[in-house]
């Protein structure tokens, strides 16, 4: 089958390639024509475990192809997927001009039936909105309107999408159920659960997901700083919620708040969507609050920790929001910087994917080599990412780098009783 991924951005690029490993056509299209030559010449423009190879593989397969021909991709394609940006606006809704701009390029081009596939993360209603603007720009071919959102996490992208926990086709048609079922055969042959729905309960399926697991994080940030008041182990706490398999252990990990592409926006955008039909959804309100509160506590703690920071200088350990991803957007180690530099200390920053992008942000920071040029003469670090070469650091060797071993650990990697009794002023998060 021939299928047409309209964006290559994270959801686009990753999804059509994995489609091109499930053995379809795909041409993947993008209007932005360097991005789109980088492409063809093996270049990948995000950092993500496994994609390349992904890339390469189907494209040596010839499965797998890029372009800025927008006519000739739709044309050419059964199945058209959406994956352009819905960044948010200002008031926390988001913007879905890309989306219009493209279902009425595919009206424009239509010459036979198509199946219009959203996995851009949309609210519900926008499945209607491209179905009229398909009936009202194209009068001469029949069309069908789906959605399929993704869940793909930042990190694990690629095996999220070959081994999900789940495939949701949201459509209001037989024809096109089987068109995506069909190209999701290989999931069907391995028992991947298959949920079939209407188009907008698929819409919201996506937002409440991502709405509950927000919840969780804050739940357990504001269980943690309940912890440091009264003297209990955040750990020994998660630990005994998570197992209770009514409520499972994922994402009951204290840290500085969540961020990401994802998390912020959707919550915000949920948040909206309710307000558009006279509700107040007021858990992801709190939600919302809780998660700022969380970024802003951070520097108090480093404070508490290290002394007044005028005049200091901070190594700070992970730039992007979590591990294994380039990914700033919403990062907190972000607004540890941020608040870092505005106390007036000097910032020494290290991560192994994400400085290029963070540089254009904070041009005054000094960006280190590895984690222990980052701590060479700094009177304190900050781990605020954990990627893997984070957690088991030579501490003798960073201690020797700094002015005094003092550590403000965001994300928990570290011992507390081992790390004080080697020496270390320790700070950890929701831990006596």
């Amino acid at each position: 089958m021939n299928i047409c991924m309209i964006g290559t951005g994270y959801v686009g690029l990753v999804s059509g390639a994995c489609f091109a490993d499930f053995g379809m056509n795909v041409v993947c299209v993008d209007k932005d024509a360097e991005k789109i030559a980088s492409l063809q010449r093996g270049e990948i423009p995000i950092y993500e475990p496994g994609l390349n190879a992904v890339v390469s593989r189907n494209e040596r397969a010839g499965r797998l192809r890029f372009t800025t021909d927008l006519k000739e991709a739709i044309e050419g394609s059964l199945a058209i997927f959406i994956a352009v940006g819905t960044p948010p606006r200002a008031d926390g809704s988001p913007d879905l001009t890309f989306v219009r701009q493209v279902a009425e390029a595919i009206a424009l081009h239509m010459n036979g039936y198509k199946v219009v596939v959203t996995k851009s993360t949309v609210p519900t209603g926008t499945g209607k909105m491209i179905e009229q603007i398909l009936r009202e720009k194209n009068g001469r071919h029949e069309f069908s309107v789906a959605s399929n959102p993704e869940f793909l996490r930042e990190g694990s992208a690629v095996a999220d999408f070959l081994r999900p926990d789940r495939v949701v086709i949201g459509a209001n048609d037989a024809r096109a159920v089987e068109v995506l079922k069909e190209i999701y055969s290989p999931l069907y042959l391995i028992e991947t659960p298959f949920l079939i729905t209407d188009v907008v309960s698929a819409e919201l399926i996506k937002y409440a997901s991502n709405g509950f697991l927000a919840v969780k994080i804050s739940f357990i940030n504001e269980v943690a700083r309940l912890c440091e008041l009264m003297g209990a182990d955040v750990h020994d706490v998660a630990k005994g919620m998570g197992l209770d398999r009514r409520i499972g252990g994922k994402f009951l990990h204290p840290g500085p708040g969540f961020g990401g592409s994802c998390f912020p926006k959707d919550t915000s955008a949920v948040a909206d969507l309710a307000r558009q039909h006279g509700y107040e959804f007021r858990i992801i309100e709190a939600t919302m609050r809780v998660n700022t509160e969380t970024k802003g506590r951070m520097i108090e703690k480093i404070a508490a920790a290290a002394g007044p920071l005028a005049g200091k200088t901070a190594a700070v350990l992970g730039l992007s929001f979590k591990p294994e991803t380039d990914d700033i957007r919403e990062s907190p180690a972000l607004a540890v910087v941020a608040d870092l530099e505005r106390a007036g200390a000097a910032v020494r920053a290290f991560d192994p994917a994400a400085m290029a992008a963070a540089k254009a942000l904070f041009p005054r920071a000094h960006y280190a080599r590895d984690a222990y040029d980052c701590a060479e003469g700094a009177d304190f670090v900050v781990l605020a990412t954990e990627w893997n070469e984070f957690r088991a650091l030579d501490l003798p060797r960073l201690a020797s780098r700094m002015k005094k071993p003092v550590m403000i650990d965001l994300r928990n990697v570290y011992d507390p009783r081992e790390m004080r009794a080697d020496g270390w002023r320790y700070e950890g998060v929701g831990r006596p």
